[in-house]
């Protein structure tokens, strides 16, 4: 029964995070659990590195048990890692995994606080991490996030001494942490800062420790104690049917791109914490010792708290609309203390129990889901009041100039529904990640607007004001606007209402590869964000390139619509590489940027604006074999990459894999992580060998070493570690420079190594076979040399080959020797082939 109750939870919480936008109706026990939170004038902040480094049981603790404001300061938004669920890499993943850190937080109770920190990839060592991000820069973010959130206990996930331990941004999250808990009250630190906050002292500070941070659980188990506030964080929730560690469990698995879907864990569950400074504990059982975390802590605060603390003693769960009059004095003895801090932030929970406990729904929905500046929209307002207390809207306020009176009464269950026109001015901004907004470095997003700076997405901007009278009492209550539409196989759904340019294009290919000086054709899509546009297109391209025509004119009538144009690209006879960018011209404004969609269930609908840009290349490149087998894994670009070079690329369901079909292929090409993410691929295996016995060759990419679900990988014995090697400029050195894999049909040279991006490669087998005959070596600054980077073993009449080369990476970045090397790797052995038929796909 348990299991079809948490079943029922989750997807529960799983729909309600994609409905992101719809209006909260909460029930009475979760308006009672808010206020028990406002009655809490605590909070805590956590700090580490990454999307799902943080500890999702300690913050539902913090948040749902202590009732403390929680926050997790996570440094970056995940962009270097991978991303199982789809093909977005770099900034577009990090745009997924920020909503998804969100969602986690939804469902766990906490909010949410970033950096201007990139994730550029792993890095080993935190003197290279902080190098790469602008130490001081994010150091200043890390100090900006605690003087505005201004947390009475701060705890770190990793720790601080013991670099090299781990992932170098763990470990410079910690150092960063430890620094800014005393520079945050110091006025000569970033004083710049000031003028966003003022200063503030934390009071303790915190190592979240486990035995994960030891060699074993042995270990941990003798480790002295004493200075380690344990607690069980498996308490029950009686009012939410579930206890922490379910909680806990459900937020981890809203990390879906990272493959952190998981069981729920029940029972008694200990967690700890390493006291590193600040006010000692007199005793290991309540971090907040010392701190008063009552109305009495604010001056002013006592009467507040004399009407809250009664509202919450004696809730009426039946009808919490009979509170409304304790509130509504609350709320006006609130807009009368001193501290602004506390004012803004309890001001903020005290609306939103108001408007729960009057049962108010207010929601203003679009006509449509974009519009573009300088564009008026019709919005239908719907505003219900499910209670007897006296509720008025005196007027609407339509973003900085636009007020209308309406001085309606909203009676008991009588939804009142009108429309109004929303006129979007010529200067609102357009919606997309404001950090990616301009072009940052490497390590650091660049972002212009200071007070943007730390907030996990753009605010909303399109806004409407309800300034109502709530039993007399002036108070606004304001709402985004939505838009809200049906179909018939999902009903009701909501997406964000978004400001886009006027037009947006695209090149669909963002790497263009010419194998030879042959001219191609191109199709730049044109996409209108409104009716009856008309203009033209050109191309910016290199010197060397040429393009024709030079435009191509645009007429669209319907917004939403598309339009395709196609330019021819003549490349350079030698080898060449640029950009080139499609430019849309409308009136007298040039519009540069592509218009990217992020849809996916559990998350938020997503518009992201990046300069519109293909990479060309003019490529000396050979391959012998034409018809290459891709079996998925976790998402790369491989097939779209081979299909540039001139391969004919199917993509095999493994359930498609018999000895008939792959009879057809000159090599069979595997997905990254494969045999971590498809089961029923182990069924296959000694098929692909007897593939590769009988002639073929077999490319298989790099797998994680924890998580196989395989045996038997390779033909011949090998083991994968966890070495790899981060810096992307590091030295190869040939280990059989006359190996056919190195001369055929291209000659690589160290040539052929320069400017790749991220990481050299990961997870590289660490031991192997006789067999197997390696081909390069590398390794990172002051590492032993690594060799397993790339295996080939000869296997009957065919090869296997095993590659942890990041070919995943370089690819969609146009990095030519990877292309050279990948296709001297299928060709290895077909000196003789003679050219095959085209797949029939």
């Amino acid at each position: 029964m348990q299991k079809i109750l948490l079943y029922f939870i989750l997807s529960f919480l799983s729909f309600s995070i994609s409905q992101a936008q719809k209006p909260v109706t909460p029930s009475s026990s979760e308006v009672f659990e808010s206020i028990q939170k406002l009655n809490f004038l605590g909070s805590v902040l956590y700090i580490a590195a990454h999307p799902d480094d943080e500890n999702t049981r300690l913050i539902s603790y913090m948040s749902n048990h202590v009732k403390a404001r929680t926050a997790y300061l996570s440094l970056t938004r995940g962009d270097g890692g991978q991303n199982l669920i789809g093909p977005e890499i770099r900034e577009l993943l990090g745009v997924i995994r920020t909503q998804e850190l969100l969602a986690a937080r939804g469902v766990d109770g906490g909010e949410q606080l970033f950096t201007r920190a990139n994730d550029f990839g792993y890095s080993k060592d935190p003197e290279e991490t902080l190098a790469i991000w602008n130490k001081e820069a994010v150091l200043s973010d890390v100090v900006l996030a605690i003087r505005k959130f201004k947390p009475d206990i701060v705890i770190n996930r990793f720790d601080h001494r013991t670099p090299g331990t781990t992932h170098g941004h763990h470990t410079s999250s910690a150092m960063l942490s430890f620094e800014a808990f005393d520079l945050a009250n110091d006025k000569s630190a970033f004083p710049d800062l000031l003028k966003q906050a003022s200063v503030w002292q934390p009071k303790r500070l915190f190592f979240n420790t486990n035995s994960w941070f030891y060699r074993s659980q042995e270990d941990f188990d003798k480790a002295n104690k004493n200075n380690k506030l344990s607690f069980d964080i498996g308490v029950y929730y009686p009012l939410k049917g579930m206890s922490n560690n379910e909680l806990a469990s459900l937020a981890s698995s809203q990390h879906l791109c990272q493959g952190f879907g998981r069981l729920s864990q029940r029972g008694t569950q200990k967690e700890y914490l390493e006291f590193l400074k600040g006010d000692a504990l007199t005793n290991n059982d309540n971090i907040f010792e010392g701190i008063d975390t009552s109305w009495n802590r604010v001056k002013g605060g006592k009467a507040i708290g004399d009407i809250l603390y009664a509202v919450e003693n004696n809730f009426n769960f039946k009808n919490p609309s009979t509170h409304i009059p304790q509130l509504m004095e609350a709320y006006k003895l609130l807009q009368n203390i001193e501290d602004e801090h506390w004012k803004t932030q309890k001001t903020k929970e005290l609306k939103s129990i108001i408007e729960m406990c009057a049962g108010l729904y207010l929601e203003a929905s679009a006509e449509a889901q974009t519009s573009t500046p300088n564009q008026s929209i019709k919005v239908n307002i719907e505003a219900l009041n499910r209670s007897t207390q006296s509720v008025i809207i005196e007027t609407i306020k339509q973003g900085d100039e636009q007020t209308i009176s309406k001085n309606l009464e909203l009676k008991n269950n009588d939804s009142e529904k009108f429309e109004t026109t929303y006129f979007i001015s010529n200067n609102e901004a357009y919606t997309s990640p404001y950090w990616l907004n301009k072009k940052g470095t490497l390590g650091m997003y660049k972002v212009e607007n200071r007070e943007l700076i730390g907030l996990p997405e753009t605010p909303k901007n399109v806004v409407i004001d309800f300034n109502l009278k709530i039993n007399n009492v002036p108070i606004t209550i304001s709402k985004p606007v939505v838009y809200r539409y049906s179909k018939p196989d999902k009903g009701e759904l909501y997406r964000p209402f978004e400001i886009i340019p006027e037009a947006s294009a695209k090149i669909s290919e963002k790497v263009i590869i010419f194998s030879n000086d042959k001219q191609r054709d191109i199709n730049v899509i044109v996409r209108a964000g409104r009716d009856n546009l008309e203009g033209f297109v050109e191309i910016n391209h290199p010197k060397d390139w040429n393009v024709s025509p030079e435009k191509q004119k645009v007429n669209i009538v319907h917004k939403g619509e598309e339009q395709m144009v196609t330019f021819t690209i003549i490349p350079p006879k030698n080898q060449s590489e640029g950009y080139i960018n499609p430019v849309v011209h409308v009136d007298d404004k040039a519009y540069t940027k592509e218009l990217i969609e992020i849809n996916y269930e559990h998350i938020p609908f997503q518009t992201v604006l990046l300069p519109s840009e293909s990479k060309i290349v003019r490529l000396d490149i050979k391959k012998k074999g034409e018809n290459i087998a891709y079996i998925a894994g976790a998402g790369d670009v491989v097939p779209e990459s081979l299909q540039q070079i001139g391969y004919n690329v199917l993509t095999l369901n493994p359930d498609a894999i018999n000895a008939e079909t792959l009879s057809r292929f000159d090599a069979v090409v595997v997905g990254i992580r494969a045999y971590n993410v498809v089961e029923n691929l182990e069924f296959k295996q000694q098929i692909l060998f007897d593939f590769v016995a009988n002639g073929g060759n077999m490319v298989v990419q790099y797998n994680t070493s924890r998580g196989l679900n395989i045996n038997n990988m390779a033909p011949y014995p090998l083991k994968l570690s966890s070495d790899r090697v981060t810096d992307e400029n590091a030295e190869v050195r040939f280990l059989n420079p006359t190996h056919p894999i190195l001369n055929y049909p291209n000659k690589i040279t160290l040539k052929d190594f320069e400017g790749w991006t991220q990481e050299r490669g990961l997870y590289f087998p660490n031991s192997w076979d006789a067999k197997y005959t390696p081909i390069l070596s590398m390794n990172d600054k002051n590492e032993s040399p690594k060799d397993g980077s790339l295996l080939v073993a000869k296997h009957g009449k065919g090869y296997y080959i095993y590659t942890g080369l990041s070919f995943f990476r370089e690819f969609p970045e146009g990095v030519s020797g990877a292309y050279r090397l990948f296709a001297n790797m299928l060709s290895i052995g077909k000196e003789d082939l003679k050219p095959a038929s085209k797949l029939n796909n």
